[in-house]
């Protein structure tokens, strides 16, 4: 069993160093696109499926309630929780559609779409992305593997590449953790920092 834990950890470490390294300039794009988004009073909507609707879920309540930092609470939604419009849809309609339809009633031009998904085949995350692209939301993919179908969808691909599910829902929270870091330091902590510099 030491084996086994031993062997998780260097996995995880070795898939997370390789990712990390090789998008910094890409989550630092992302967000400063976030930023951007709630400066002009618009939101960042997150979804995924199973592992990656908790993920959309953590993500959001970091935004919505505080990360490190005390602050104002920040405007993030994820599309995972409503059981009442999930279920409805599913059975009106198709499973396929449950971010879509929200999307389409709640989304905005200006917003920001994180769609969650391990292999990038996520039908619902697909056509959330479709979705997204028609009324001018800026999409960004959480995948891995090759990045599936939604890579060729997405304004910004951050692809784990790695073919291991929980390698890649480890990665997923890491940078979704890196991402509120981020944005808590461009909104609250750089101007207090080059105030002190001057």
């Amino acid at each position: 069993m030491e084996k086994i834990i031993e062997k998780a950890l260097s996995e995880s470490l070795a898939v997370k160093e390789h990712f990390i390294k090789e998008n910094i300039p890409n989550i630092i794009f992302f967000a400063q696109k976030i930023v951007s988004a709630f400066t002009s009073d618009r939101k960042l909507m997150i979804c995924g499926n199973g592992g990656s609707a908790a993920d959309a879920q953590h993500i959001a309540g970091e935004f919505v309630n505080r990360f490190i930092l005390e602050r104002p609470p920040l405007p993030a939604i994820a599309l995972t929780t409503d059981t009442s419009i999930i279920t409805s849809i599913g059975n009106d309609y198709s499973f396929d559609e449950v971010f879509s339809k929200q999307v389409k009633a709640i989304g905005m031009e200006g917003d920001i779409l994180l769609g969650i998904s391990t292999s990038g085949d996520s039908a619902d995350v697909i056509e959330a992305a479709k979705a997204a692209r028609k009324q001018g939301i800026y999409m960004v993919g959480l995948t891995g593997g090759n990045g599936g179908r939604l890579v060729n969808l997405v304004d910004l691909a951050l692809v784990v590449k790695s073919n291991s599910t929980p390698r890649i829902q480890e990665t997923h929270i890491l940078v979704g953790h890196i991402i509120c870091q981020l944005v808590d330091y461009l909104l609250f902590q750089q101007g207090l920092e080059d105030e002190e510099n001057n």
